[in-house]
């Protein structure tokens, strides 16, 4: 049995709220037992470089966990991201983009920012969840305000994970 008292293919208690942030075009809390994370979308004015006149446009994530997200105070990322942010930013905007028809997003750029208020485990899948959550969003902000645009996602996206410990698989 584990500290909190759940089987072990008993998910940690989700709650998500939607639309948390006034300013941002999409917006998530999502929680995750004790790991809360706020989402956003945001358009950005310009796509990358190296995608200009292909009239498609991209989907990209930032990860962070505020200083006092974990048991002991880090240090907040103030230029460049840790390697571990890092990937997990690739791994959420590669995530992002499998859902989305870039084609039918137009040469927009949408930047989903995921900042880990509470971390206690499972961050990687509930910022997946909670930015695809935030994209979706901001994807029906973008189609309210163009309706003769062709919505651009095309599947959802969710994650979990799942390990095995001591032979016997556990849900996280």
């Amino acid at each position: 049995m584990r500290i909190d008292q759940r089987k072990n293919d008993q998910l940690r208690p989700v709650q998500i709220e939607l639309g948390v942030s006034r300013y941002a075009e999409g917006s998530a809390l999502i929680k995750f037992g004790h790991t809360h994370i706020l989402c956003t979308a945001s358009f950005e004015p310009t796509i990358p470089k190296w995608l200009m006149g292909q009239g498609k446009g991209w989907v990209t994530a930032e990860y962070g966990m505020l200083p006092r997200s974990t048991h002991d105070r880090m240090n907040r990322e103030r230029t460049a991201s840790s390697g571990r942010s890092q990937e997990i930013s690739r791994l959420i905007a590669r995530s992002l983009r499998s859902c989305v028809d870039m084609y039918k997003l137009g040469e927009r750029q949408i930047t989903i920012d995921c900042d880990v208020i509470q971390a206690d485990g499972g961050t990687r899948t509930a910022a997946i969840t909670g930015g695809f959550l935030a994209l979706a969003q901001a994807m029906m902000y973008l189609k309210n305000k163009e309706p003769n645009m062709n919505f651009p996602i095309r599947n959802y996206v969710s994650a979990i994970s799942v390990g095995i410990m001591d032979g016997v698989p556990r849900l996280d």
